[in-house]
């Protein structure tokens, strides 16, 4: 799998970028978790999810990842029904 499977030519600048921050986080793992995420759910986020999904790409891989494997405890301002979503989404069991 080399990435995004969804053309961005359809989405606005904002969201543009938010797909290849997804798919280009460093950790294959990661990409596969918040890209694959954005592939399916990225045109349809409100303004709201878009900025809480921002702020989810903005935590280090080596932090994040731990979240959504359940390894370590989500910290409140992160424990967000978007984040639940993306959980849900890589097929992690709540």
């Amino acid at each position: 799998m080399t990435g995004t499977t969804r053309s961005s030519a359809d989405l606005d600048p904002r969201r543009r970028r938010a797909l290849i921050r997804a798919w280009r986080r460093g950790m294959r793992e990661m990409d596969l978790v918040l890209g694959g995420f954005a592939d399916r759910h990225i045109a349809a986020l409100s303004d709201e999810d878009l900025a809480v999904f921002e702020a989810l790409l903005e935590v280090p891989d080596t932090t994040l990842l731990p979240w959504v494997t359940g390894e370590k405890a989500v910290p409140e301002q992160y424990d967000t029904e978007l984040f639940s979503r993306v959980r849900v989404s890589c097929g992690a069991q709540g």
